[in-house]
């Protein structure tokens, strides 16, 4: 099969993702800066989630350059990834409305570290199709980056129980990780080491 469907739909329901996002942000109550510093743990929210969203469009992006086709396990693979981000909405929403409290925290957490697994085994699922020795898994290698972020999801979780902030703090660096130009695949579709 080939992959500009699943390109093209991938595309589509991140940036439907993005839209829920931002019209969920309400304006103030009222014209003053109270009332617009009471929305802050709301726009932190969706800050950060904005930018995992963009990290995730970025990076299928990238991966789907170094493929040559899909087949069934991918594009099943495919629509996982996006049942995990389709999530990133609502528990941005109720992050931001608790105030970063503990219950909505995990749950946030939850999402992403689903979220991450579910890219791992797209990941997987197109190097299987494409051979140990294809561009794909070349740039992929044992994939450290990938393997640090959910063992950081993992610990962040059962964090948000006892300190919700910390929790907040391991999921910003862990979007600042990946926002460090990841040039693994251009570098292999290059032939760079």
């Amino acid at each position: 099969m080939r992959k500009s469907r699943i390109e093209a739909f991938s595309d589509g329901v991140i940036a439907i993702l993005i839209t829920i996002m931002v019209l969920e942000l309400r304006t103030p109550a009222e014209a003053s800066l109270a009332s617009l510093l009471a929305l802050a743990p709301l726009f932190v929210s969706y800050v950060l989630s904005f930018t995992v969203l963009g990290i995730y469009w970025n990076n299928h992006h990238h991966m789907f350059q170094a493929i040559e086709r899909v087949d069934g396990r991918a594009l099943w693979a495919n629509l996982h990834l996006l049942f995990w981000l389709s999530l990133i909405p609502f528990v941005t929403g109720w992050v931001g409305e608790s105030e970063f409290a503990a219950v909505p925290m995990a749950a946030y957490g939850v999402v992403l570290l689903l979220a991450a697994m579910a890219y791992f085994l797209l990941t997987r699922a197109l190097v299987s199709l494409h051979g140990s020795d294809s561009a794909l898994a070349v740039a992929v290698g044992s994939d450290v980056k990938g393997k640090v972020s959910l063992l950081l999801y993992a610990l962040a979780v059962p964090l948000a129980f006892v300190q919700p902030r910390l929790a907040l703090a391991v999921y910003v660096l862990v979007a600042l990780m990946w926002l460090a130009p990841d040039r693994r695949i251009e570098n292999a579709l290059a032939g760079r080491p």
